[in-house]
């Protein structure tokens, strides 16, 4: 890639406490569908990585889980992904919910952009289901109060209402530097890593609120047929911690498989462009985010559970 004098470059954390809608600030912002979305909180568990580049601005931003007292191993790989997350970044983006008050969590995630002076963009989410608009501005009074923010914007991501303006707000944050990825990239994410959260979102959509969070989704394989079907085949593993949650999953004469399945399946061929041939295991692994080996077979960093 060539390098361009004029090329700018901000890497950017998306934080804030759980069921705000940073996933959904972060796919509108890219225009497409990087990260899952749920209703459910704590539906983000990695730092899903987007790449947003207009022009001669690249924008990479870090979307992390929903900050929350760890209740376990997983729990605790999170909170340490958030934390790391407002290190070493150029600057953060703080995404709280319209008419909500102040969280600890939002507290201590401010205390951190005043300890490390990191510049930081305020975007105020869900304005759409807010009816008295004076709750806002006591909202972002109040928030002002607490940090110098770069900038506040009201925003509503399922409307797509604010999003331009919150990406110029951002756009301002970029420094001289070339682009470290390809100007038409989207995300970092490996294709089995994204296969595997589709898989997983449906399970957030579909089951109640017993099942899910224990779940986890490992691609075993993911390959294109070369008989030139233009067929992509796609195993992936559900694990879940109990033999009563398996049931569930499957559902009475597998129908609920069959539903996660065709509802994945069909994001997929919307996302990668081509047809997926997609089969589904559903396996119990007891307690497994309580279990270090486990967390490290199905992808979370090892280093986040080191002592």
């Amino acid at each position: 890639m060539a390098e361009s004098p004029e090329q700018k470059t901000a890497f950017i954390s998306i934080v804030g406490r759980p069921n705000v809608g940073k996933s959904s600030i972060l796919n509108a912002l890219l225009g497409t569908k990087v990260a899952i979305v749920s209703h459910k909180p704590q539906t983000t568990r990695t730092r899903i990585m987007g790449v947003l580049t207009q022009a001669e601005t690249q924008l990479v931003f870090i979307d992390t889980p929903g900050l929350l007292k760890p209740r376990n191993r997983l729990g605790e790989y999170m909170v340490k992904s958030v934390l790391e997350s407002v290190s070493g970044v150029d600057a953060c983006l703080l995404v709280e919910e319209a008419g909500r008050k102040v969280s600890p969590s939002s507290r201590e995630l401010i205390q951190r952009f005043q300890a490390q002076k990191i510049p930081a963009v305020l975007a105020i989410n869900k304005i759409d289901l807010l009816a008295d608009k004076s709750v806002l501005m006591a909202q972002i009074a109040e928030l002002s109060s607490l940090y110098p923010f770069e900038a506040v914007v009201p925003v509503s991501a399922v409307k797509n209402d604010g999003i331009d303006e919150l990406t110029e707000e951002l756009k301002k944050l970029a420094h001289p530097e070339i682009h470290f990825f390809d100007d038409d990239a989207l995300t970092d994410q490996p294709e089995r890593v994204l296969a595997g959260e589709i898989v997983r979102e449906k399970i957030l959509r579909l089951l109640s609120s017993e099942v899910p969070h224990g779940v986890a989704v490992v691609v075993e394989r993911m390959s294109a047929r070369d008989d030139g079907s233009g067929i992509t085949d796609i195993s992936a593993v559900i694990y879940c911690e109990k033999e009563s949650h398996k049931g569930i999953i499957i559902g009475k004469n597998g129908s609920m498989l069959k539903k996660i399945g065709t509802y994945a399946r069909e994001d997929m061929e919307r996302f990668f462009g081509c047809k997926i041939n997609l089969k589904l295991w559903v396996r119990v692994k007891e307690d497994w985010r309580n279990r270090e080996a486990a967390l490290r077979a199905m992808g979370y960093d090892s280093s986040a559970f080191d002592s």
